[in-house]
């Protein structure tokens, strides 16, 4: 799952929703926030990981060879 905040979007609830959707078994997540140059990554049964604007994310084990350039 892959949210991208607009500079219209408030950041709470777009948090609010990426945690309803681990609740809901998304495995992994990624909340692209470039007002903030962050990505927020939501892992199911893990703290959520914030890392500053990568050049890449990667699908972990989830999806494995997968890459995102940010």
């Amino acid at each position: 799952m892959i949210e991208l905040r607009s500079d219209t979007d408030r950041l709470a609830p777009i948090q609010e929703k990426m945690q309803e959707y681990i609740k809901n078994g998304l495995c992994l997540g990624w909340l692209i926030n470039p007002q903030d140059r962050q990505v927020e990554i939501y892992r199911l049964l893990k703290a959520v990981e914030v890392v500053q604007m990568p050049a890449i994310v990667s699908g972990e084990d989830i999806l494995p060879g997968f890459e995102l350039q940010v």
